[in-house]
């Protein structure tokens, strides 16, 4: 139907004031006074309502009580003019069609809802203001990782959702099966014989192992697109289902990958400044003070750097109690990522060179034989955003972290074969969306940034 959206109308309301402009939406908030009524429509284009002026004399009781409840989709035609702020732009009424009615039980009123309670109504908690702002700044988001990388002569690349391998080595994988419950089935060979594909298969945690494959011919690549992980977690920042952005570049050593990071998170986070500055104030506002100064911080200054080693010894000296203890070799957790990001650097932090047992397989060993050239992107609020490394491109190194690690050899023929035939060294890292999501909100759970949130015992 022929229509102005609400954005439209609202930066460009000095185009339409005095015309006649017809305009759709729901009702997101309504009043009524002795001769006019007044109703908030927001058609999902801006944060901001516009509001719609009802002349009493020009509409029935009976259908203004239709048209002025919560939650109602309305087409409305009528003349454009000034608000009573001057930025704003009202509708003064000449003619209104219910377009989808909405009774009584409508769960999203006026008063304010807990977060908890909107994860219950995954289906409409996207009509209210915090998760309308989220779902455009997600939007934005895809749109700035995407152009970093066109810009930057990478190839996007698909990677297979269904894949034979484990990338992390962790075991924490979906299967995939079109056999179902079969009690006569008595062996593994005989239930693999019977499946669609003859063998294991599970979703994809990681695109890495085909990012590899692809960069080794074209240079620079990146994926950008869902990822999947039965981790028994129930965190704030763990989710079964995400998306990963993961560039994979030849020639590329550590150090080369750590700028194209540093530049990729810089970039992204300028574009949502420039280009969702009214959502950032929102969530400034409502979930983060001083989001907005900590975002410019990270846009314009320069990020820290430490050694994993000298990271453990900041924390071991720092004289706070952490439920999770420190020691060389331990995996750094949440507590110690914001230790390390809110009280001693107080911007984002590269750490650098793990230990090889805690890091993945596929990472290239230190002369030191210890540790790996590995770096994990720490900010801020959130811990972890970006894992980042350097991979091992020695033939002979790589197969034996897969011996070690106890992986099936067969598994990794293809990725092995890219040690045999023209190897280079090459570095790639991933950015959980979701995660990068956290950061730029100020939003506390993964679950808020999901449209239906996939995590243990929760398939809404």
């Amino acid at each position: 139907m022929k229509r102005v959206e609400l954005k439209e109308l609202t930066e460009n309301r000095q185009s339409y004031e005095g015309k006649t402009v017809t305009v759709c939406g729901w009702v997101r908030t309504s009043r009524d006074s002795k001769n006019v009524a007044f109703a908030e429509l927001n058609d999902g284009t801006a944060l901001k309502h516009t509001q719609i002026v009802f002349d009493k004399t020009k509409f029935s009781d009976g259908e203004l009580s239709a048209l002025l409840v919560l939650g109602a989709a309305l087409k409305v035609t009528g003349t454009a003019v000034k608000g009573m702020k001057n930025e704003a732009v009202e509708i003064l009424a000449e003619r209104a069609e219910l377009l989808g009615a909405c009774d009584g039980s409508y769960p999203l009123q006026k008063k304010r809802h807990t977060m908890e309670y909107l994860r219950t109504i995954p289906h409409l908690r996207v009509r209210t203001n915090t998760f309308n702002a989220m779902f455009r700044v997600r939007s934005e988001l895809s749109y700035a990782i995407h152009e970093f990388f066109h810009k930057r002569g990478f190839y996007y690349v698909h990677t297979p959702i269904i894949t034979g391998s484990d990338c992390e080595g962790a075991g924490e994988i979906f299967k995939v099966t079109t056999v179902g419950y079969a009690p006569a089935i008595r062996s593994e060979e005989e239930y693999y014989a019977a499946d669609f594909f003859g063998r294991a298969a599970g979703l994809t945690v990681s695109g890495q192992l085909e990012g590899e494959v692809m960069a080794t011919a074209m240079g620079k690549i990146y994926t950008f697109g869902p990822t999947f992980r039965a981790e028994n977690s129930n965190t704030t920042r763990h989710a079964a289902e995400f998306w990963q952005i993961e560039p994979e570049v030849a020639f590329a050593e550590l150090d080369d990958i750590i700028g194209i990071a540093t530049d990729m998170i810089q970039s992204i986070t300028q574009h949502l400044l420039d280009h969702c500055a009214e959502e950032l104030k929102f969530f400034e506002e409502r979930f983060e003070a001083g989001l907005i100064a900590k975002l410019e911080n990270v846009a314009h200054s320069e990020f820290a750097r430490v050694d994993y080693t000298e990271a453990v010894e900041i924390l071991r000296k720092s004289g706070k109690q952490f439920a999770y203890p420190v020691s060389w070799g331990c995996d750094l957790q949440t507590e110690h990522e914001r230790y390390l990001t809110d009280e001693v650097y107080k911007k984002p932090v590269f750490v650098v060179n793990y230990p090889k047992d805690i890091k993945s397989f596929y990472m290239k060993l230190n002369p030191d034989g210890k540790t790996v050239a590995a770096t994990d992107l720490l900010v801020p609020g959130v811990g972890e955003i970006i894992g980042c490394s350097e991979r091992e491109n020695d033939y002979e190194k790589l197969k034996k972290a897969i011996e070690d690690r106890g992986m099936k050899m067969s598994d990794y023929e293809n990725y092995l074969d890219l040690r045999r035939y023209g190897s280079v060294p090459h570095s790639g890292f991933g950015l959980g969306l979701e995660r990068m999501l956290l950061y730029v909100t100020g939003i506390g759970n993964i679950r808020d940034t999901q449209i239906f949130a996939r995590n243990k015992n929760n398939l809404a």
